[in-house]
């Protein structure tokens, strides 16, 4: 049995880890911590849990969690995870951190991005970005496993068998991407408000995310070069689930067999992915089908010079802890798709 522990239990993504995990066959939660006014029940602050789980909910107490868990999973606000994954690592624990903190390879693009300086570069170099579909390979022996973002995830893979088959001007991508509002985390801010969101529909930080360094560096290491998105994002108002359309313009050189065609590259391409699943010619996916599910749905249009590629995850699933539990499953040689189906 796997012992567990959760530190941030009280977000969403914490919330969502807790109950995949008590599906776990193999898995036992032994610690859960978050920042928090006083020790609470867990089943008190979500009361779904009751009569499933029966710990107390506190301030992260590093002995303790290192004293009770094998693997650590850091549902926690962007710039905080590094001030903590040197101690557990130190301990000889294993982390999955659902954070940026340790996604970005170039510190300085991260402190751009994030406003704050990368305090652990020592384990920065070591983690591994938990992308399964595309490094699964590597994830297996991590130790520290940066887990996508949730933007990323649905894009990368949107991506992942055009840009790698050199097939796309690598010049010329834009992604228009839509989340629900738990994409922000469970916080008080006005912009969040009911009120505020409902019957409305809205771009924000226009080309200027963070995640789109993050897809820009995977997507150059798919391309052997570098690759700048235009990236726009939009708030739905969703609780949860995203979407997004990317624009492409075929490469000049671009060699594709009339006969095989991109959806047949992008069927072959995910064949063994228990995650991924490519639409038939004309059909795209929409939020509803992958909502409360670890899947990616991808749909894709040739337009000729041009190919549109459709994707859709849930946030908090595909999007953040469900990816989380793929990666643990991985990790620890469980099959995959273990609580997760």
């Amino acid at each position: 049995m796997l012992n567990v522990g959760i530190v941030g239990a009280t977000g969403y993504a914490g919330e969502v880890l807790i109950d995949i995990l008590l599906r776990h066959p193999q898995v036992r939660i032994t610690n859960i911590s978050a920042k928090i006014d006083k020790p609470q029940n867990i089943s008190d602050i979500f009361p779904k849990f009751k009569g499933r789980i029966d710990l107390v909910c506190k301030e992260p107490d590093i002995k303790e969690i290192c004293k009770a868990c094998d693997l650590i999973f850091l549902a926690l606000p962007h710039t905080v995870s590094m001030q903590i994954v040197p101690l557990l690592l130190k301990q000889g624990k294993r982390v999955i951190d659902l954070s940026a903190d340790y996604r970005l390879k170039d510190t300085k693009i991260y402190e751009k991005f994030y406003n704050v300086k990368q305090k652990d570069k020592t384990n920065l170099t070591q983690a591994v970005y938990g992308l399964p579909e595309i490094y699964r390979a590597k994830i297996k022996n991590a130790t520290l496993i940066a887990n996508p973002g949730c933007y990323p995830t649905a894009s990368i893979l949107a991506l992942a068998p055009l840009v790698a088959l050199d097939l796309v001007d690598p010049g010329l991508v834009v992604i228009d991407a839509k989340s629900g509002v738990t994409g922000a985390g469970r916080k008080l801010a006005e912009g969040f408000l009911f009120s505020e969101i409902n019957e409305d529909f809205k771009a924000y930080k226009v080309d200027t995310h963070q995640h789109s360094p993050e897809i820009n560096q995977e997507l150059s290491k798919l391309a052997g070069k570098k690759i700048n998105v235009t990236f726009v994002p939009h708030l739905l108002p969703l609780n949860r689930g995203i979407l997004a359309t990317a624009y492409l313009k075929k490469a000049q050189n671009a060699k594709i067999k009339k006969a095989e065609g991109i959806l047949s590259l992008y069927k072959k391409f995910y064949k063994k992915e228990p995650f991924v699943r490519i639409r038939d010619e004309g059909v795209f996916p929409r939020i509803k089908d992958v909502a409360g599910t670890n899947f990616c749905d991808i749909g894709i249009k040739d337009s000729g010079d041009n190919i549109i590629v459709i994707s859709a995850i849930d946030n908090l699933l595909k999007g953040a802890s469900g990816q989380a539990v793929q990666n643990m499953n991985i990790m620890y040689k469980f099959p995959e798709y273990t609580a997760l189906l």
